[in-house]
């Protein structure tokens, strides 16, 4: 991927991997818009609001967004919700349908907002992020896990349907990374600069991957492959015992 003398929208780019990335992508010479509900200014970056559970909210960014940079040529989209979850609750309904609108129909919204004008320009990239959980399930998290599975099977059809368009579709897949609230979940995250060292490299090659998997997401994309998942999976539901009630 071309990573100099872009126009780069990043939808949920206003905290974490995704506003990390923001700043790696201002720094290589790019115009760079975050979105996200309440965007902060921060130098070097333009904001835009945007609301992905709100499909007037996607439509109206994508016009200011578009009024301001008609040579915009790449979007990523990451705005992500990350809830544990009793599933032996049906309390936690509530935080499994805010997972589905936010990490997965705000993928699918937002793509669908762009995806005419970059068609229309006959060249950009589209970047979705999925998860080393939607390989590997973390049971605790088990609506999360679901929206990433589905958000690769998803990317795995754009690009598809994007072939002969001139418009490349990627994935990242990132591992667990350190952001604030990841932290808390999992002390053995990745720090946030390691990952995205490791994801800007990779996403610098030519060609551009389908997926950018990073050393330490490469065991839970590749366990069912490499005989693993049934070990790991057990592990990863350990914490499911410290439930209550359990």
């Amino acid at each position: 991927m071309k990573l100099t003398n872009r126009t780069i929208l990043i939808v949920g780019g206003t905290s974490g991997i995704g506003l990390g990335l923001a700043h790696r992508f201002a720094t290589d010479g790019n115009t760079v818009i975050v979105g996200g509900r309440t965007p902060e200014p921060h130098d070097g970056l333009e904001t835009v609001r945007i609301d992905v559970t709100d499909p007037a909210s996607i439509l109206r960014a994508r016009d200011e967004v578009l009024a301001a940079h008609p040579d915009l040529d790449a979007i990523v989209t990451m705005s992500g919700v990350l809830l544990t979850e009793d599933l032996r609750d049906p309390a936690h309904i509530a935080d499994a349908e805010n997972m589905v609108a936010t990490n997965l129909l705000g993928t699918i919204r937002v793509t669908d907002a762009f995806t005419p004008h970059l068609i229309g320009r006959g060249t950009g990239t589209i970047i979705t992020v999925s998860s080393g959980i939607g390989f590997l399930p973390f049971p605790l998290m088990a609506t999360y896990g679901a929206t990433k599975a589905a958000v690769h099977s998803y990317t795995e059809s754009l690009r598809a349907h994007l072939t002969g368009t001139g418009v490349e579709v990627t994935e990242l897949v990132p591992p667990a990374v350190a952001t604030p609230a990841m932290a808390k979940l999992n002390p053995a995250a990745v720090p946030v600069d390691d990952y995205l060292d490791e994801a800007m490299e990779l996403l610098a090659a030519e060609p551009t991957a389908h997926e950018i998997v990073v050393k330490a997401a490469q065991p839970l994309r590749w366990a069912e492959r490499d005989g693993t998942y049934a070990e790991l999976l057990e592990r990863r539901s350990a914490p499911l015992n410290n439930l209550p009630g359990r």
